[in-house]
């Protein structure tokens, strides 16, 4: 027989304490993973007050008062003075009636603590929460509060990091957008101005779409259908310059064509397998590529049947030790391998080390690379 569940009392008073300390760090979370800021500061103020159960709560960081939540604003002044001590010696300063004049009559705020706030070991604020009375109570749960502000702090850093490493990852991508392709698709429509104008300019708008694309300047991730649109794009102006010897195979499955995944993470492995698996093959070859659902992932094939690859070099590159080319290795070598390292350390910094590349190759083999992304991913979206 079913268990039936109703709404009932939350337990014991214990029970009930746990879970309004719980539902106010909650509601102070989300601020304080946006930073340390003005904007930040005030929203999480009032939760962390509550949450302390002061008649006043301070955030400052280093030079400010940021944020003064209940009774007591004309003591922001003193505050700011006590921040600058307590972040001086870097340690809890229990503050005394005599360090907190008033002259205002009732006024609560006359004994705190001044909590040091640390964001990978550098003091950045203070964390302050004034009573009518000091108690060694109240300055120890003070101390309690600031830590887990101060770990709230570290991932808003750590999210402010990943995002300003992958911003420097795509400028990396975009520098190496090859300079012989821009060349090459310039000279190819060149070549139809006279011959056939209308595919000079149908080629000449591919191209300028491609770069818009590629250079656009917004947003870590983009759709798989943006991807493969600039990907076509790509392969339509390489094919003007390849000709029959560049053959495309597409198989796309639609369901998977919204899913969001990072920006110019195929573009790399496409133009990898044509400069280095069909330009130096003879007689050139076949790219396949292929995006299908796999339950809660989304599956991508980049494949070619060009002249293949040594499994050690790319086992360096995806480790990341791509700097260090072997003697023979030319410059374009290296190219690849910094892409492929590239796209490889994006996917696994933002789906985790289950979602990096996955690379079959041999020389004189061709190459397959794997691209595996999850179809919902807490932050991910277009």
């Amino acid at each position: 027989m079913p268990v039936m569940w109703r709404r009932t009392r939350l337990g014991s008073e214990a029970d009930r304490a746990t879970y309004r300390t719980l539902h106010q760090a909650s509601l102070a979370a989300p601020a304080l993973r946006a930073g340390l800021g003005r904007t930040s500061a005030e929203r999480a103020a009032k939760h962390l007050r509550t949450l302390l159960g002061t008649p006043a709560l301070v955030l400052t960081d280093a030079v400010e008062v940021l944020a003064w939540d209940g009774a007591g604003g004309h003591h922001a002044e003193q505050a700011m003075a006590l921040a600058t001590e307590a972040l001086r010696d870097g340690a809890t300063r229990v503050v005394a009636r005599a360090e907190l004049p008033c002259a205002a009559s009732g006024c609560p705020v006359r004994a705190g603590a001044v909590v040091p706030l640390v964001v990978d070991e550098r003091l950045v604020g203070t964390l302050q929460a004034y009573a009518p009375t000091p108690t060694a109570g109240r300055a120890r749960a003070a101390e309690e509060v600031a830590g887990w502000v101060s770990g709230q702090l570290d991932l808003a850093e750590l999210d402010a990091s990943r995002t300003r490493l992958m911003a420097a990852e795509v400028r990396a991508l975009r520098a190496q957008i090859s300079p012989h392709f821009v060349y090459n698709s310039l000279g190819a429509i060149a070549s139809f101005v006279r011959t056939d104008p209308d595919r000079a300019r149908e080629l000449l708008l591919e191209f300028a779409d491609f770069t818009r694309y590629s250079f656009r300047r917004h947003g870590e991730f983009t759709t798989l259908a943006e991807e493969l649109r600039s990907v076509e794009r790509y392969l339509l102006l390489e094919q003007a310059r390849f000709g029959d010897r560049l053959r495309v195979t597409l198989s796309i499955a639609p369901e998977v064509l919204p899913v969001a995944v990072p920006f110019l993470c195929l573009q790399p492995l496409v133009e990898n397998a044509v400069r280095h698996g069909l330009e130096s093959a003879e007689g050139g070859g076949h790219i396949r590529i292929v995006a299908r659902d796999r339950g809660p992932d989304c599956l991508i094939e980049v494949e070619d049947d060009g002249v293949g690859e040594d499994p050690d070099r790319v086992r360096r590159a995806l480790a990341g030790e791509a700097a260090h080319r072997s003697e023979g290795e030319d410059d374009a070598e290296g190219h690849r391998s910094v892409g492929l390292g590239n796209v490889d350390g994006r996917l696994r910094a933002v789906y985790g080390d289950d979602y990096g590349l996955v690379v079959e190759t041999a020389p004189g083999a061709g190459t397959k690379v794997i691209v595996t992304v999850p179809k919902f991913a807490p932050g991910v979206h277009a």
